[in-house]
């Protein structure tokens, strides 16, 4: 069933076209990744399809009763508010009932005998049954909680940009809704969050729509891909390895087209040129084809972004960490940790979010202090710092008066001099963008700016924090490439999976309590030979770590405890999974014993694969039912 169709959609933003009277739908059970050149215009596209942003010409019809949830790059907060006030924000029926009915239990246990509120709870879960909003709320803990957030009564004015974002995310995949826009939702997750969140997006039923860089979640959740490009939309059906196959043979049918039209149009230029006059209609008529292919030209741009390697000089002596330590608020991020970075190192660094991961880089690159310990950084050592939120730009200022404050000219692997304008120009920058104000880019367009500005600058160390946020693909293969010949040291946090595979060949793990192991290997070797073990002490430590939390926490925070509805289903959590277990036993048996009855198959199939979608979903409750009555019995235990 279409579910949204967008017909002749044109969009411009000053002087550029952003879409080009474009002509897409999306269809029920479609999961589409968008992909293009930052400031192609994909989240505008976004904001379009989600009714937020408007257009200039064109239509588009939508399915009765359509529900849309979207994820925008930029969210607003209450600061106020608690973290399930926050995600029960929307002005929808469902949401203002569970926003009255977390605010009313919320009173109710700081005034127990009040009969007001008492007879109030009962009306509210009343409504709670009808509307099966008990779903609701048990999905959005279940789902804060694989994201990271604990505390679901902290004010969203305590809480870190990396976990607001998370409460969006979480916010925006709660909504029923019948196609799911998200922009960038890899952004500000860990590596072991972003696994979760491919399963859960593959075993959600609705249609999606998302920008995002993470080309191994790409290729492991969606079906279709949509490249924004020059103001076109192309679609490819498949997953990202399959467009890269299909966009080559696109590539090269234009490029061969266009040849051809090249050829022709020289023959009709040397016609032209004889001095052919109009005297004829057969000669108006050619004329007038002259004049059609020399306007036909297609637009066979390569997007692709080119950076020679250029480096200064780098001696033996890199950085040396000598047992560091680094704790904030009686808790050890970094404890007793050393490491010598060596001439062309490719170090990546992983682990949860708020492990200390950027403080080691702020320590490395001499922006913070360890509390013992030293670092000695070489005296060749230039440090081109790539971090999170960038360095700070005069927007008043032209893109090439930027670039060039970094340096005038760069010089490439063979000595060669380039300057500040190709360079701009290999980045996408045209001659005529290079004179606009930085205020006019796009934050993707600031962020490849960045890049090359630091780039001009001639680094020999590369310490790159989440470089993969805000850039699109191309940049960040062409970054890849640019690293493979890089003549010096790369350390880099990233939780892109196929940025570590293509750069990295040591791993640093943060794996709690202040403790980082050192693996020789990249990202998916690790995965593949060291995560269980791994996670097995990770679990042993979070658990102590929370519990320790939870110690401190107690005294400023009200107690942990089951909701009515959760109380129960804890109780009856082990016999439900049970029985579907054997239900799902007894059909593999039905389906071994069913021959070549292809109807009664296909029902037993189909039966089979909704009882196992209900326990992947129960074993997930009995997951987090779990771990909240640890953390329950740890507070109880104090």
């Amino acid at each position: 069933m279409n579910l949204i169709c967008l017909e002749n959609i044109y969009k411009s933003y000053g002087e550029k076209v952003l879409l080009d009277n474009i002509s897409i739908s999306i269809n029920e059970g479609e999961k589409i990744g968008i992909i293009g050149i930052n400031g192609t215009g994909k989240s505008t596209l976004l904001k379009i399809i989600a009714g937020i942003e408007n257009y200039e010409n064109g239509n588009i019809m939508t399915s009765n009763g359509l529900r849309v949830s979207y994820l925008s790059q930029q969210s607003f907060f209450d600061e106020e508010a608690t973290v399930l006030e926050q995600i029960f924000k929307d002005d929808t029926p469902v949401m203002r009932l569970l926003r009255d009915y977390e605010s009313t239990v919320n009173k109710l246990e700081l005034d127990e005998k009040n009969e007001g509120l008492q007879k109030k709870l009962l009306t509210l879960t009343s409504k709670m049954d009808a509307m099966n909003a008990w779903q609701l709320e048990s999905d959005a803990k279940t789902i804060l909680t694989k994201l990271g957030i604990y505390n679901f009564d902290a004010k969203v004015s305590t809480l870190s940009g990396g976990q607001k974002k998370r409460i969006s995310l979480a916010a925006a995949l709660i909504m029923p809704s019948d196609l799911l826009i998200l922009d960038e939702p890899t952004n500000h997750i860990d590596n072991d969050t972003v696994a979760w969140l491919e399963k859960y997006l593959n075993n959600r039923k609705a249609s999606l729509l998302m920008i995002t860089h993470d080309r191994y979640f790409l290729d492991r959740v969606t079906n279709k891909i949509w490249e924004l490009h020059a103001g076109n939309i192309y679609s490819y059906d498949g997953n990202y390895s399959i467009f890269l196959e299909k966009k080559i043979e696109r590539e090269e049918l234009e490029k061969s087209i266009e040849a051809k039209r090249q050829n022709t149009f020289r023959r009709e230029l040397e016609w032209i040129r004889r001095g052919a006059k109009a005297r004829s209609t057969k000669q108006k008529a050619r004329i007038q084809r002259f004049e059609e292919i020399k306007n036909s030209k297609i637009d066979t741009v390569d997007d692709k972004i080119e950076i020679s390697a250029a480096s200064s000089r780098l001696g033996k002596k890199v950085i040396e960490i000598n047992n560091i330590n680094k704790g904030y608020d009686n808790r050890f991020l970094i404890k007793d940790f050393s490491y010598i970075f060596s001439k062309n190192d490719r170090v990546g660094i992983i682990g949860p979010n708020g492990m200390g991961k950027s403080t080691l880089l702020n320590i490395c690159t001499g922006k913070a202090r360890p509390d013992s310990g030293e670092v000695i950084i070489g005296e060749t050592v230039k440090i081109g710092y790539f971090s999170q939120e960038g360095r700070e730009m005069d927007e008043s200022l032209r893109v090439i008066e930027y670039v060039r404050e970094g340096g005038e000219f760069i010089k490439d692997s063979e000595g060669e001099l380039i300057s500040a304008s190709k360079m701009l120009e290999n980045f996408l920058f045209d001659s005529n963008m290079q004179w606009t104000p930085i205020s006019k880019l796009s934050g993707g367009e600031r962020r490849r700016l960045q890049l090359l500005r630091m780039l001009m600058e001639a680094p020999n160390v590369l310490v790159l924090d989440e470089p993969t946020n805000d850039l699109d693909i191309q940049t960040l293969t062409i970054l890849e490439n640019y690293l493979d010949s890089f003549e010096g040291t790369v350390i880099a946090v990233s939780h892109d999976r196929y940025f570590l595979d293509r750069t990295s060949e040591k791993l640093l793990v943060f794996e709690g309590n202040g403790t980082i192991s050192h693996y020789v290997c990249n990202y998916s070797e690790y995965i593949e030979k060291y995560s269980s073990e791994v996670n097995v002490t990770k679990e042993n430590i979070n658990k102590k770590e929370t519990k320790d939390s939870y110690k401190e926490e107690k005294k400023k925070n009200k107690p942990l405890k089951f909701t009515f509805k959760e109380q129960k289903e804890f109780e009856e959590i082990d016999n439900t999974i049970a029985d579907l277990e054997d239900n799902i036993s007894k059909l593999d048996e039905l389906i071994n014993s069913s021959g070549s009855d292809y109807e009664s198959l296909q029902k037993l199939i189909k039966e089979k694969e909704e009882l196992t979608s209900k326990l992947d979903y129960s074993m997930e409750r009995w997951t987090y039912l779990n771990e909240l009555a640890e953390k329950i019995e740890a507070e109880k235990g104090v």
